[in-house]
Parts: structure tokens; C-alpha cells; sequence
């Protein structure tokens, strides 16, 4: 069947497309009045960051993570999160959060405090974890911040879409179709910079850690920018990892996906090998392989499934198959108080059901590496209108403009059936808004940010004005979906929930990560 036809199948069970999951995770450093980054450790007024199930910290001490649980309304989902936002804001003294993914002024690597989880082994290899990061990559690069959204197709979906079937073969077709939407992203997913990449330029004090053959232009004091930038968090200056650069991780299948991120964590690495792993009784990473855990493997988009307790990501995926997916190609929206919009949401929840429904061929690394020369493309010079990107590896290539337009007519067929399932037209509304976008790049939001770089002159201004609109916007709203008694009460439940932890820990940080590694070896 072709797209059409599975798009009108599903479409038969308006459940199907009114029961999406979704999640967010939203990170944003904490920066002082005069937008420099916070020297302050995680608020107490916070919990604990090991076990709060909604406020946590990412990398180091100033970044914070909000987590909102799976919900099936986009309106509630954001309401959730602005709720956290509003909490955390109550917490946060005279600091504010910072409104963009490139990180505000930074002095010193080690102005950045690692994040600090307690005395248990489980928070212990967490920093652990971090410090093999700063030694590898750097803590500037690691204090990047993000938008991941976490989206999942309901039981509905998959009946429509595949039938009856025993629970072994539900299960593999489930994988084989989230597989499946992935080849569909890397082909596509160039859309979402093009749209929401909102880093196109970045502070020198950043700049000046990162080594680039990019021509950068010079705004102010200390601003750097590309003029047809979207996103240059996504750009060799942002999560990179040359160690990961041979690493051929296919997405054909389940298996072939594992057999790969398996190979990776067993991988020596002679570059961090000369990090050392225990030097002078101290340790600086948990191993010199290329990725010390799976969760080092920088992606856009990775499949998942909820772990058990004491499991490992790739053994939950073995156990159970795919669940859902984690898009991590966002950037934080600066315009946002909260980092994200309904638009962006509703424009994923389109995207994915049809990438999900779409064609998808296996795809093998030479045609993966086209891809991902399209991505790059729009990350440093996608407004470009002249920009042409690859259509396979063929030599055929289209404007940015000319394929988004292509893509945008079935987007519309989606946004038509879901709207008839929900009985609105939230969708056809967002597809209206963005597609004058794909026309005039000047209304994406790295244009609009930039613009606004320029004009005042550096992107500490922007980020300042618009992290105190933020803040008085965030706390002058009322509490809509939880209550400050909840908040309160999972601060303290989180101090429990760590204590416990701690206390019931019978071995020694060495026999911890022993056992933990017993497999590598």
C-alpha cells in the first residue's frame, strides 16, 4: 500500500490518531541577573535530582531538565510543562533560565560544575559519566540545551494498521514500522531545522573552545553567526563525536540497530584510552571505549522503551521491542516560555505519522551518509534559497523549497485526518502557519532570532530580554494542571526516594561498576 492508502486505513479508528503519546524534556541553564552562568548548585528547593520525576539536571549543576510524564492532549502536555516551569521559577532566588540551546557567556571549562546525584553508586556513576564527558569533549559543548520529544502511536494504530496478530509478531512488525519512520526521518527530518533550528549564531566565549573552518561572521563584542544558519547545535560545534564517526549503526532493523550499538560500547578507543580511566586513585570516565553507555551515541532521533529497574536501554529494546521514539533534533525555541509551541508539537505529531506511513526502503551507510550531508546543509545554510539538497545519491537534487512543498501536500492529508478524528482543525491551522515558512525563510526562527541578534548587537542582550520576559510571563500565570502541593510533595518523596537509595547499597563503587560492566568483558 502507498501512503494514501494506510493514511485512510488508520483513519477508519479515530482512535488511533486522537491517542498519540507524547513526552517532553526540556533543558535550560540557570544564568544570574546579569546573564552570565550560574556558579550556584541545583536548588535545594528542587529535591533531588537523582529521583524528582520532573525537575532534574542534565550535565552540570546549572542545567536543568524538565520532565513532563506521556500525555495524550497537546494542550495538557504543555500545560505540564509550563506548570513545572512555573514551580521551578518559585525556586530559582534572583536567576532566571536561559532562552537559547548555544550557551549565554562561559569563562572557564571549569566554571561548569558536574551534576551531583548523592553518595549512592547509581549517583555516582551518573557524575562519573559526565566527567568521562568533560575529559572527552569538553563541558561547553556538553552544556548545550535541547527540546526532546518523546512520541509514541497508540494500541489503536497498530491494529488498524496491521490487524490480529500473535504478541511476537505484533511486536516485531511495531519495531519494524518505528524502523522504519526513522530511515523516513534522516530522509526528511531536515524539515525540522529548516523550521525550529533556533542557534544560528552563538557566543565567542563558546566559539573560541570549539576548533571550526567556518566563516563566521561578527556581530557586536562577541557574537559569531552564519547568515543562512538554522541550527549550528547540530552542526560539527554542537554534539559531535569523531570517535562515533566510524561507527556504521544501521537502522534496517531491530537486530541490526542492536548488533551495532553493542559493537560501539565494546570498541577501544585510542584516543580516550590516553585519558586513562583510575589515575592517582581518581577516576576520569567509566571506560576508554567509543561510547562508555549507549546514551553517549549522539543521534536525532533513537528508539526506546521504558527500562526496568537495573536494565540497560539496549536490553529493554531486546526484551520488549521498540515503544517509542525520542526526537532530538529540537532546538529550544526562544520565543517560548517553556522552550516549545503547540505548533511545534502538532507539527511532529504530522510529521512522524507520516513518516510512519510513508514508503520506507532499508537504507544501507553510503545512502545514510547522504542524508546526513542534506542535514548538515540546512544546519549551516538553510535559509539559503539557492540551497539544493541530494534526492537519493543519484545526483538529482531540489531547493529546500521545492521539496518542502512536496512533502507539505501529504503533510496536509495527515493533518485532515486527524483533525476529522478530533472534530477541529488544529492541525490544518498549523500546517497553514508553517507552510508560508517553507516559502519565506524569513519567518522560520533562527531568521527571527537572528534579526533580533543583529539589531541588538549581540546575542547576550537578546538572551537577557528575553529571559526576564520569560520569567515574568512564567510566574504572573496561575498553576492549570498541578498544584504547588504536588510540586512540594515530590520534593520531599524525592529526598526519600534518594536516602533509600543510598542506604541500600551493599557494595563498594568499584564492585558497582564491576558488575555493571561484567558484560564488556
Amino acid at each position: 500500500m502507498d501512503f494514501s492508502q494506510r493514511l485512510q486505513q488508520i483513519s477508519a479508528n479515530p482512535d488511533a490518531l486522537t491517542q498519540i503519546g507524547r513526552g517532553l524534556e526540556r533543558e535550560a541553564l540557570r544564568m544570574t541577573p546579569q546573564g552570565d552562568l550560574s556558579a550556584q548548585p541545583h536548588p535545594a528547593g528542587l529535591g533531588s535530582a537523582l529521583t524528582n520525576k520532573w525537575v532534574t539536571t542534565d550535565f552540570a549543576e546549572s542545567l536543568l531538565e524538565f520532565i513532563t510524564p506521556v500525555s495524550h492532549d497537546v494542550d495538557s502536555l504543555l500545560t505540564q510543562l509550563s506548570d513545572i516551569h512555573q514551580f521551578t521559577y518559585s525556586k530559582l532566588d534572583q536567576e532566571s533560565l536561559w532562552p537559547m540551546s548555544m550557551p549565554c557567556f562561559v569563562g572557564k571549562e571549569d566554571d561548569i560544575t558536574l551534576a551531583q546525584y548523592g553518595s549512592s553508586n547509581s549517583g555516582r556513576m551518573k557524575t562519573l559519566y559526565r566527567e568521562g564527558l568533560k575529559h572527552r569533549y569538553g563541558s561547553v559543548m556538553q552544556v548545550i540545551s535541547g527540546v526532546h520529544f518523546n512520541f509514541s502511536f497508540p494500541d489503536e494504530f497498530w491494529q488498524q494498521l496491521f490487524g490480529d496478530q500473535a504478541e511476537q509478531e505484533r511486536r516485531d512488525s511495531v519495531s519494524d514500522a518505528y524502523f522504519g519512520l526513522i530511515r523516513n526521518y534522516y530522509r526528511f527530518g531536515w524539515l525540522i531545522p529548516y523550521l525550529f533550528g533556533a542557534s544560528p549564531a552563538l557566543c565567542g566565549s563558546f566559539l573560541n573552545k570549539s576548533a571550526s573552518a567556518l566563516n563566521f561572521e561578527k556581530v557586536g563584542c562577541g557574537t559569531y553567526f552564519l547568515p543562512n544558519a538554522t541550527a549550528l547545535r547540530l552542526s560539527d560545534l554542537g554534539y559531535t563525536n569523531h570517535e562515533q564517526s566510524s561507527l556504521k549503526i544501521g537502522f534496517n532493523s531491530l537486530d541490526q540497530y542492536l548488533e551495532g550499538l553493542q559493537k560501539a560500547i565494546r570498541t577501544p578507543s585510542e584516543e580516550f584510552a590516553s585519558i586513562g580511566v583510575k589515575v592517582d586513585g581518581e577516576y576520569r570516565q567509566l571506560n576508554t571505549n567509543v561510547l562508555q553507555i549507549e546514551n553517549e551515541l549522539y543521534a536525532p532521533i533513537r528508539p526506546k522503551r521504558v527500562a526496568a529497574d537495573g536494565e540497560k536501554p539496549s536490553e529493554a529494546l531486546s526484551r520488549g521491542g521498540v515503544e517509542y521514539i525520542e526526537v532530538r533534533s529540537l532546538d529550544v525555541n526562544p520565543f517560548s516560555p517553556i522552550g516549545i509551541t503547540a505548533d511545534q508539537v502538532r507539527f511532529l505529531d504530522l510529521f512522524l505519522t507520516w513518516a510512519v506511513l510513508s514508503p520506507s526502503d532499508q537504507m544501507d551507510d553510503a545512502e545514510l551518509e547522504c542524508w546526513r550531508d542534506n542535514w548538515n546543509r540546512v544546519v549551516l545554510d538553510g535559509r539559503n534559497p539557492e540551497l539544493l539538497l541530494k534526492i537519493g545519491c543519484n545526483g538529482e537534487r531540489l531547493t529546500v523549497q521545492k521539496w518542502g512543498q512536496r512533502v507539505f501536500a501529504e503533510l496536509e492529508q495527515v493533518a485532515l485526518a486527524m483533525d476529522a478524528a478530533a472534530g477541529n482543525d488544529s492541525y490544518q491551522q498549523t500546517i497553514l502557519r508553517l507552510k508560508k515558512w517553507i516559502d519565506d525563510p524569513e519567518l522560520t526562527l533562527s531568521a527571527r532570532l537572528l534579526n533580533q541578534i543583529k539589531q541588538q548587537e549581540g546575542i547576550g542582550r537578546v538572551g537577557l530580554e528575553l529571559a526576564n520576559a520569560h520569567a515574568g510571563e512564567i510566574k504572573d500565570r496561575d498553576f492549570a494542571f498541578y498544584s504547588q502541593q504536588e510540586f512540594e510533595q515530590e520534593v520531599e518523596a524525592s529526598r526519600i526516594r534518594q536516602a533509600q537509595i543510598e542506604q541500600n547499597d551493599s557494595q563498594s563503587f568499584d564492585e558497582f561498576l564491576d558488575d555493571y560492566f561484567a558484560d564488556l568483558k
